[in-house]
């Protein structure tokens, strides 16, 4: 009898349904429709900041190429890397997640900020390195050599735009913890999972936006 009264509360009203909504199904389409437009808004933004980037590249060609040849392709490359991987197993999260496999999802979840930490921790050293070299656009630039000035403006576009990346880094590996600590309580079943697939939309964003970025930061000339 007890079992009967738990199935039908379940199906009255479904684990994870938010009172808003009149079922799962309308809900996943909301908060997707949601998340969609919610990275649209940030593509605008991000695309402000390359737009801004392709009008004094196309000014200082040969400035932008000269600061260029001063960033660590190797650890750029290797971040892309680490982010890529990020995707991988951001990807297998979701897919545990819509089988309810529990260990999987968690374990996915840990993966993906285990590997979102090390490319923060690359991002560190770089600017470490770039503030001893005295390459820190202000008061602590120093450049001996032609188009100094010019070379000042492509490490102001990368500390700009690596930052506000590593920024939204900072907040994916926030929300990937609320996740993991959601997922440890059972949380996300087949048939709730949507958190976690929206989860996915923005880390994958991320991670797309370093692949433009590191062409267009260590690749010039």
């Amino acid at each position: 009898m007890a079992d009967q009264t738990a199935v039908a509360a379940e199906l009255e009203h479904p684990h994870g349904l938010q009172h808003q909504f009149d079922d799962l199904g309308q809900q996943y389409d909301a908060t997707t429709f949601g998340m969609w437009v919610f990275l649209v808004q940030e593509i605008l933004f991000f695309g402000g900041l390359f737009a801004c980037y392709t009008v004094y590249r196309s000014m200082y060609h040969d400035a932008f190429a000269l600061a260029s040849s001063h960033m660590d392709r190797n650890v750029g490359a290797f971040n892309t890397l680490v982010l890529i991987g990020s995707s991988l197993t951001m990807a297998l999260a979701v897919r545990a997640a819509q089988l309810s496999q529990r260990k999987a999802l968690v374990r996915n979840l840990l993966l993906t900020m285990a590997l979102g930490f090390v490319f923060l921790g690359v991002k560190v050293y770089e600017y470490s390195h770039k503030w001893h070299e005295h390459l820190v656009p202000g008061l602590n630039f120093l450049f001996e050599g032609p188009h100094a000035r010019q070379v000042e403006i492509l490490f102001s576009f990368y500390f700009a735009m690596t930052g506000m990346h590593a920024l939204h880094m900072v907040v994916g590996e926030g929300l990937l913890a609320y996740f993991v600590f959601k997922a440890l309580k059972n949380t996300y079943t087949e048939t709730y999972y949507g958190p976690v697939e929206i989860m996915g939309l923005y880390w994958h964003f991320v991670d797309i936006v370093w692949i433009f970025l590191f062409p267009l930061l260590y690749l010039i000339g």
